[in-house]
């Protein structure tokens, strides 16, 4: 890599690892820049229709911050302007935004691929019925967690009967044609670990959710993610009151991959908060680290020359994406 814009390091101060990730990368003599950056990923605001116990949004129904008409109005601006190869919309539960519809649309009309991180449960909500259909008319991508097959590791995470309706609806999406073969209509499903562990190879682990919702629930879909939980909001909540906050953070600088870095998500993505601020990934947006003040800050302002080969903010929170096969919104990113 050509060499790096300043990066500084500045959370979480909080998070105790035994060494710093920009040491780490140093040790390696890794210089971690942005490349070109072709997606946008919006974070619509952090209410959704379930708490999840490992949910690094600290979303929840009873959470207020919603992007504005106004701010979804400068998203779709931008991506007018830049053209977006990928539009990844996510929340909360990104489909009780009222401006949700009108993202989808108005970036696929401009070319944009889109994908929509569906909780699967949302389309149980009043006036979300018709989900599967909307997600088919505009041919998205549709990214949905399932923390495993079996009801109770999921209801564990997610919350009573969140399993039986979460099978339901992937039930209602194949129905549609999602996850079938020759339709294109893209269903991935993302599985994090139920505990303070690393996931499996996902190659591994996708082979066995395929055979199991079949066999028990006559469910298709194309690709399993691996993502690891990421040690912020919630999750860190959880290892701090079970006591494994320094076991995890040790298992997850053990776990550095140096092949990952190639992979990561925020060397060509860009992310953008409900009130229009721009960090470099998602899980930075929850640490609210955003981009390097010498950098536009908001969408309204965004400039891709200026966003390209980029220094990234990083904190003790990026082992979580550098550990084993790696982890990123699309999945492991090294063999």
């Amino acid at each position: 890599m050509p060499q790096a814009l300043p990066i500084v390091e500045r959370a979480p101060k909080h998070l105790r690892a035994p060494i710093s990730f920009e040491g780490k990368l140093a040790a390696h003599g890794i210089e971690l820049r942005a490349s070109v950056v072709n997606t946008l990923q919006i974070n619509v605001g952090k209410l959704c229709n379930q708490a999840c116990k490992h949910c690094h949004v600290d979303a929840s129904p009873t959470r207020t911050e919603i992007m504005t008409p106004e701010t979804a109005e400068q998203v779709i601006a931008a991506v007018q302007k830049f053209r977006f190869a990928t539009v990844d919309i996510t929340g909360g539960a990104p489909e009780l935004n009222p401006s949700f519809r009108y993202l989808v649309r108005e970036s696929r009309a401009l070319g944009s691929h889109v994908i929509v991180r569906h909780n699967l449960t949302v389309m149980y909500q009043r006036g979300q019925e018709d989900l599967p259909e909307f997600f088919r008319d505009h041919s998205l991508e549709v990214v949905s967690s399932l923390p495993y097959f079996l009801e109770q590791q999921t209801d564990a995470q997610r919350g009573h009967g969140v399993f039986d309706k979460s099978v339901e609806a992937l039930q209602r999406l194949n129905a549609v044609g999602y996850g079938m073969e020759g339709t294109g209509l893209a269903l991935n499903i993302v599985y994090n670990p139920v505990g303070a562990f690393l996931p499996p190879p996902q190659t591994s682990i996708e082979a066995d959710f395929k055979y199991e919702l079949m066999t028990r629930h006559g469910i298709s879909f194309n690709h399993l993610f691996t993502i690891t939980n990421m040690p912020i909001k919630r999750f860190l909540d959880y290892l701090r009151r079970s006591g494994n906050e320094e076991r995890y953070m040790q298992k997850l600088v053990e776990a550095f991959n140096p092949t990952t870095i190639e992979g990561l998500m925020c060397r060509n993505l860009v992310s953008v908060d409900w009130t229009g601020k721009l960090y470099d990934c998602d899980f930075n947006q929850m640490l609210e680290l955003g981009v390097a003040q010498s950098l536009p800050q908001t969408i309204g302002e965004f400039d891709p020359e200026k966003f390209s080969s980029r220094g990234i903010m990083t904190g003790p929170h990026c082992f979580g994406c550098t550990a084993g096969s790696g982890s990123s919104c699309g999945g492991a990113v090294a063999p």
